[in-house]
């Protein structure tokens, strides 16, 4: 997916496809030039975000974090991706 798009992508999870990191899944907390920062609310916390090539990562087009502006809590971080990989979870069991 081309990240270079009009939309906003920041409030989106995405997961990484490159790194040790790879298929963790993060919030897309700021965006600049070709790199991204995100959070996963517990070691990369929204002050001490993680920098990615926009290319290493894939955004989670179906999952945004609730809207509140550009101001993330770590707390909201973790409840929506632990949501995001329960409801994957339950599609895997059931698929």
């Amino acid at each position: 997916m081309d990240l270079n798009m009009e939309e906003s992508i920041v409030g989106m999870l995405a997961s990484s496809k490159a790194g040790h990191d790879k298929d963790s899944v993060y919030v897309i907390i700021r965006e600049d030039g070709e790199y991204i920062y995100v959070a996963d609310g517990k070691s990369r916390t929204v002050e001490r975000p993680k920098r990615k090539n926009k290319k290493h990562v894939q955004p989670i087009k179906k999952k945004r974090m609730p809207e509140s502006g550009n101001d993330f809590s770590d707390l909201e971080i973790k409840r929506t991706i632990k949501e995001y990989l329960r409801e994957r979870e339950e599609r895997n069991v059931k698929g």
